[in-house]
């Protein structure tokens, strides 16, 4: 689409010495391609909204009849029975919190102690670059392997730990799954922790050195508060991802459809339930699987939503701390 404008007093030198002042007509051309290019930004954004409304949808329309039959009932009932059709959510709900905030609890520590060391002393350098690629690595491993190396490593360790104690030497449970997911969320937790502790201010640590405070002071008394909405925010994104994660979990956790009575039980996860029945489920229990789908999905979904608006918000008033 073109615009027609004027540019008006253009000065014309002519060869007799005369000065002419006209009015010159100027096209200015909208440019499509621009237009085009925001077109398809817009899509993209309406498509990844349409696919969470879409996956939504999916899981509430497949989960009616389990809503019908079992309404709230489903989140406190404690039987999962597929031949008698009884099914009840509570040994998932509590294998899936007791893991996920056990494996939090143990990656608050190591991942608070990663971050300060790469974001205050350890900034850059070459192993620090070493240390951060490390890091990202151990992110990226698959979880398959992660439940590979638990099997191997820490379900013997797990199990000669149960018959010092006298419990029954399973080596599969909540404490070796809850350990494993703190190993598979310590990098996550980590890397955006140590994001977060760049993005204090400088002149605030140089006012506090400048009064005599040491480093751990500063840590402790500027660092740690200023930081704290970021490093909490990262924790949840971390327990997100703890409460989805399906392949070591369901490897370590012993697959049982009971409540847990203590931390080395077998037990199940939302998660690692779907993974094991799901394929052979039809009817009704199949709509069970997809309700216990449902929840985790808005859960994860929650608990995502609020780390990354505290992640921003962070990042928001750090930017207006500078500026």
């Amino acid at each position: 689409m073109d615009d027609a404008c004027t540019i008006k007093g253009i000065m014309t030198e002519h060869a007799n010495g005369t000065v002419q002042t006209s009015d010159v007509p100027v096209r200015t051309t909208v440019d499509k391609s621009e237009r085009r290019f925001n077109g398809v930004l817009l899509l993209a954004a309406v498509f990844v909204v349409v696919l969470l409304l879409a996956i939504l949808a999916t899981l509430l329309v497949a989960s009616v009849p389990a809503i019908k039959t079992f309404g709230l009932t489903f989140f406190w009932g404690t039987t999962w029975d597929a031949a008698a059709e009884r099914f009840g959510a509570l040994p998932f709900l509590l294998g899936t919190l007791v893991t996920s905030f056990m494996a939090i609890l143990i990656c608050i520590p190591f991942s608070i102690a990663i971050s300060l060391f790469l974001g205050e002393y350890f900034k850059g350098g070459a192993f620090s670059t070493f240390l951060r690629s490390s890091i990202e690595v151990l992110a990226g491993i698959p979880s398959v392997i992660y439940g590979l190396w638990g099997l191997f490593l820490l379900m013997p360790i797990i199990r000669i730990i149960e018959m010092q104690l006298g419990v029954t030497p399973h080596g599969v449970g909540i404490l070796t799954s809850a350990l494993i997911l703190a190993i598979m969320i310590i990098p996550f937790s980590a890397s955006i922790g140590r994001e977060v502790i760049t993005l204090v201010p400088a002149d605030l640590k140089e006012a506090a050195f400048s009064l005599g405070a040491t480093r751990f002071e500063v840590i402790k008394n500027v660092i740690i508060p200023y930081a704290r909405s970021g490093i909490i925010a990262g924790i949840l994104l971390s327990l997100g991802r703890a409460i989805g994660e399906t392949m070591a979990v369901t490897m370590l956790i012993g697959n049982s459809n009971f409540i847990p009575t203590n931390i080395f039980d077998p037990s199940n996860t939302m998660a690692s339930v779907i993974a094991n029945e799901f394929a052979e489920a039809t009817g009704i229990t199949a709509a069970s699987l997809i309700y216990v789908a449902l929840v985790l999905f808005l859960v994860t979904t929650v608990v995502n939503i609020v780390g990354t608006y505290v992640i921003k918000k962070v990042a928001l008033e750090a930017s207006k701390e500078v500026t």
